[in-house]
């Protein structure tokens, strides 16, 4: 889950795993894969940034949880 802000300022949690596409025109509208659409206050580059972080720290879990920890 990755903590986006609404249009009105609030923050909520998505499961980044639903996201299909980011769309960015006036505002930054995430379409997930049911086809629902949700606007928000990120932009595209914040929410990748998210995303990408989200999944490394479950990557750097797993390594560590199997004993293939990096650092």
């Amino acid at each position: 889950m990755i903590i986006l802000k609404t249009v009105a300022g609030k923050d909520f949690f998505l499961n980044c795993e639903l996201i299909y596409r980011i769309d960015e025109n006036f505002d930054t509208i995430i379409t997930l894969t049911n086809g629902k659409t949700i606007p928000v206050a990120n932009t595209g580059e914040e929410i990748t940034e998210k995303v990408i972080a989200y999944k490394r720290r479950i990557m750097n879990a797993v390594d560590y949880i199997e004993g293939r920890d990096s650092e």
